[in-house]
Parts: C-alpha cells; sequence; structure tokens
C-alpha cells in the first residue's frame, strides 16, 4: 500500500504528474487516457515527454534514441539528457504550471537515474545534474508502471511489427538482463520515495490499468475525477454533436507531434 502525504501547493499552481517504467510498460497509452479523464473532470492539461518536449530538447531526443552518442559513453549521454531536461522545464514545463496546467510528463528524472545509473554514472554525478537541469522543478506525483522485462520486451516487439517508424531504439534493443536491472532500480527508488511514488501493476488490462492510476490521482490531489461512463461519454465529442449537447473543451496544447518515445 502506498500513503501519499499532501503537499503544500500554492493554490494557483498546476500539477505535475510523471510516468515512469521500463519498455512496453504502457505509458504512453496511459498518460492519454489520464489526459482525457482530467479534461474531461474540466481541468486544463497537456502532455509531454522526455527526452523531448520542447523543440530544443527534441533535437537532442533524435541524437539519443539514434544511439549516435552510445559510443561516447553514459556520462555523455547523462549530460546530454540533463541538457534536454533543462529546456523542456524552461520552455513547456515551468510556464504550464505556473498557468495552473496540470503537466503529464512521459519520462522525468527517475529514468536518468535508472538508465544512466545501471549504465555506471556515479549515482552523485547523476544527481548533480539533475539539480542543475530540474531548477527546484519536482514532480508532485510519480506513477510507476510496472511490468516484468519479458512482458515489456514482448510488446515491444509486437509494437515493431506496425511499421518502420515503431523499430526498436537504442535503449529498446539492449540486453533483457539490462531491463531486468533497470526494472528493479525503478522499484527501488520506488519504496526510497514513498511519498511522492505510487507502483502500478502494468501487467494487467489496459483499462485495469486506467482504473489503479484514477484511484491513485483521485485520492492524490482529492479531486474528483469522472467515472468510466461518465468518461467514455465525455470523449465522444461526435456523438455529443449528435444528441446536440455540448462538447468537451479542445485542449490543443495536449497534442503533440506523432512519434514514439522511450
Amino acid at each position: 500500500m502506498v500513503l501519499f502525504y499532501k503537499k503544500q501547493d500554492a493554490a494557483q499552481r498546476g500539477k505535475f504528474i510523471t510516468f515512469e517504467g521500463g519498455e512496453g510498460a504502457g505509458k504512453s497509452t496511459q498518460i492519454k487516457l489520464l489526459m482525457a479523464r482530467l479534461q474531461a473532470a474540466g481541468l486544463e492539461c497537456i502532455c509531454t515527454r522526455e527526452p523531448g518536449g520542447s523543440p530544443g530538447a527534441e533535437v537532442i531526443r533524435e541524437v539519443l534514441l539514434s544511439g549516435a552518442v552510445h559510443a561516447h559513453g553514459p556520462e555523455v549521454e547523462a549530460m546530454l539528457f540533463a541538457a534536454a531536461r533543462a529546456d523542456h522545464i524552461d520552455s513547456v514545463i515551468r510556464p504550464a504550471l505556473a498557468a495552473g496546467t496540470w503537466v503529464l510528463c512521459d519520462r522525468f528524472a527517475d529514468s536518468s537515474r535508472v538508465y544512466q545509473g545501471e549504465a555506471g554514472v556515479d549515482k552523485q554525478t547523476i544527481e548533480n545534474l539533475q539539480r542543475i537541469a530540474v531548477d527546484g522543478v519536482e514532480p508532485d506525483l510519480t506513477l510507476l508502471i510496472d511490468v516484468p522485462a519479458e512482458l515489456g520486451l514482448k510488446r515491444v516487439n509486437k509494437r515493431s511489427q506496425d511499421g518502420p517508424d515503431n523499430a526498436p531504439d537504442r535503449f529498446e534493443k539492449d540486453s533483457l538482463e539490462t531491463h531486468q536491472r533497470r526494472r528493479q532500480l525503478f522499484l527501488q527508488i520506488a519504496r526510497e520515495n514513498r511519498e511522492r511514488f505510487a507502483v502500478i501493476d502494468g501487467s494487467r488490462h489496459a483499462n485495469e490499468v486506467e482504473e489503479q492510476i484514477k484511484k491513485v490521482v483521485s485520492m492524490r490531489f482529492e479531486a474528483e475525477l469522472p467515472s468510466s461512463l461518465e468518461y467514455e461519454r465525455a470523449s465522444l465529442p461526435n456523438a455529443a454533436a449528435k444528441r446536440g449537447g455540448n462538447t468537451p473543451k479542445n485542449n490543443n496544447r495536449g497534442k503533440r507531434r506523432r512519434g514514439r518515445k522511450r
């Protein structure tokens, strides 16, 4: 059981929720589902990702996920991840939170702790880089979608059959043993930060995972989120229009460029 402790946030500040987990955990799917549910509840929110999320960070993302930097060692990768994060925070995350918008982010600093930590970068070096990059911006809640590494890679391989745009990236190609170590590191960080983390069983059906997340978010922020039925109705603007009803507000800021995420 995960216990949450209330933080004293400014009333007007948005909430910052990060999604973490190994490859094939289903983070991308669950972020979209949570965003739709939050919007159905009348909350302003955006989805973003790391590495990337801002023009400058997206350039660094392409370099990192292509594997072009891999030969230069994990320390160089760690520095590039931190540089991308700093630009992302300054350009997107901090302004959105200040405007009262909820920010849902696919990966954040914990991924650097896991991926570069597993690769051998000194823990203090990683923390020093993160302290500079985040500059005081920390998640209000981190949802760790946990799946066995074997299941995650099976999902990745199945997804890769959908076309070249879904080909495994530099990190997805690592060995099963590497993915297993990363999973354990994520779980260790979650145990050490129980006030911030909630561990979600990602091996279940996507609908069950969504319900787990809904319960956690509702409890953590004392938010009244719509039930599944209400949420589904709010997510069908065309049906609402045919009935003559009002369609839910469309948040264009929630849209982002197509492309896969690490």
